[in-house]
């Protein structure tokens, strides 16, 4: 058997390098868990070793930008989001087995009470589970499905699930409302960064994200049998809680954070029941800190932009990277870096993007020169290789998604910055001044043959 499909290793190596921090002081679960989250934003991952009222530790803070999420998968920066379009291009299907870490206790009584769920954010009225990759089957196709959603504690056996409408968990639930029958769903917690990273892709109705993040792995993520409901689920995870939607029974939310990191509040989220919650003997309770937090932010903004990518290579065969940045929460605001741009090539790219993605609000389109990700880098270009009366375009009346904080009866302006070099524009505006190419290389090898790779993230 190859490498553990758990988050126990990722944790290890992120101590080896020590960027992982063990909090050996009792700490509870209502609101002071997501302050050390919080607090930690950029900084290390966290263990809490003692929870008040449980004897399961708690882990967050891992997938905090792309060097972790890099780092979890095992490749280099620049290859994660090729990496993800060849997932979904190639995906592995799951393999069955027997034995399954994850079962190891099974709890069938109250088994949300077994939890120390966090309560993260003041005027959110309770817990929230947030690391629940969930595992569902389309009732119509029976096709496999994995996305994340939340789930609000009620009591021991219940929770509401928060989902929006369009995603194809709500849209299988309904399917099933409408069939009399409730929609069976398992929530894991603590797989392996992959199925992580995959359960956030934005695919077409029957396609399985379970099988891109076999591709992801590298390797057939291993299923076993849930004990409860009639799905596999990824047998070694840290805990897998089994239950039933019932989109006929509706809750209310009230106010609950967004990945702005405002508060919304979209009315009623579906009923749903847990049977069972099976774990590892040791199991540890993963949480993601919600709202305008970096883990949140980009296990959202790589599966986008690698979706976005295709839209935007279609548009235009010359795009060489694309950035969904941190300012936009992962979601809203998208830079494309062009080589050797055509004109009106930019706006096509803008065109192409707000197109693919009604979340999307901003698109700025950048040289190759440019790095997409580099925020400094790319506010240079829009301040010295713009004329605004030309190289702006504003959009009014644009379709916005729910979540838009500035919608107003569903629309918004939106916006496109053609930052790129012109030929036709003064010489200060297209080029650089820095040392010879060949020099700028040699340097750089010097530095890569002296120095750990974490201690030359500044090259560039």
């Amino acid at each position: 058997m190859s490498a553990e499909q758990s988050i126990r290793p990722f944790l290890a190596e992120l101590e080896r390098q020590g960027a992982l921090t063990r909090i050996d002081k009792v700490v509870d679960p209502c609101f002071e868990v997501s302050a050390f989250l919080s607090a930690a934003d950029a900084g290390p991952a966290l263990i809490f070793e003692r929870v008040l009222g449980s004897n399961l530790r708690i882990a967050g803070n891992l997938l905090t930008g792309r060097e972790r999420i890099a780092a979890a998968l095992g490749i280099d920066v620049g290859e994660i989001l090729p990496r993800i379009r060849e997932s979904i291009r190639a995906p592995l299907p799951p393999v069955e087995v027997a034995a399954a870490p994850v079962q190891a206790v099974v709890v069938a009584d109250s088994p949300l009470a077994a939890l120390p769920v966090p309560r993260f954010f003041e005027r959110e009225r309770r817990p929230y589970i947030t690391a629940g990759a969930i595992v569902a089957r389309d009732p119509a196709s029976g096709r496999g499905n994995l996305s994340f959603a939340r789930l609000a504690i009620l009591d021991g056996n219940s929770a509401l699930i928060g989902i929006a409408p369009n995603h194809h968990l709500a849209l299988f639930a309904r399917r099933a409302a409408a069939a009399g029958r409730t929609l069976d769903i398992a929530v894991i917690i603590g797989a392996h960064p992959a199925i992580q990273l995959a359960a956030c892709l934005y695919l077409g109705v029957g396609d399985d994200e379970m099988e891109c993040a076999g591709r992801l792995l590298g390797e057939p993520v291993r299923m076993a049998r849930a004990r409860t409901v009639d799905l596999a689920v990824p047998a070694e995870a840290e805990l897998v809680l089994e239950g039933r939607i019932d989109a006929n029974h509706l809750v209310e939310e009230g106010p609950v954070s967004e990945y702005h990191g405002m508060y919304e509040e979209y009315g009623p989220g579906y009923l749903t029941t847990f049977s069972a919650l099976t774990r590892r003997e040791d199991a540890i309770l993963q949480v993601i800190e919600p709202g305008y937090h970096r883990e949140h932010i980009y296990l959202g903004a790589l599966p986008i932009a690698a979706g976005l990518f295709d839209a935007a290579a279609a548009a235009a065969p010359n795009v060489r990277d694309l950035a969904v940045t941190e300012a936009g929460a992962g979601r809203t605001d998208v830079v494309i870096q062009l080589a050797a741009p055509l004109p009106g090539q930019a706006r096509r790219l803008m065109s192409a993007v707000f197109a693919a993605a009604s979340i999307v609000k901003r698109v700025t389109v950048v040289d190759e020169d440019i790095d997409p990700w580099d925020a400094v880098a790319v506010d240079w270009a829009r301040t010295n290789r713009m004329r605004l009366e030309r190289d702006l375009w504003l959009i009014p009346d644009a379709d916005a998604v729910r979540s838009e904080p500035m919608e107003q009866a569903g629309r918004v302006t939106k916006i496109g910055f053609d930052a790129t070099a012109k030929p036709d524009d003064r010489a200060a505006g297209n080029e650089r001044a820095l040392p010879p190419a060949a020099a700028r290389e040699t340097v750089k090898q010097w530095f890569c043959g002296h120095l750990p790779p974490d201690r030359r993230r500044w090259l560039k």
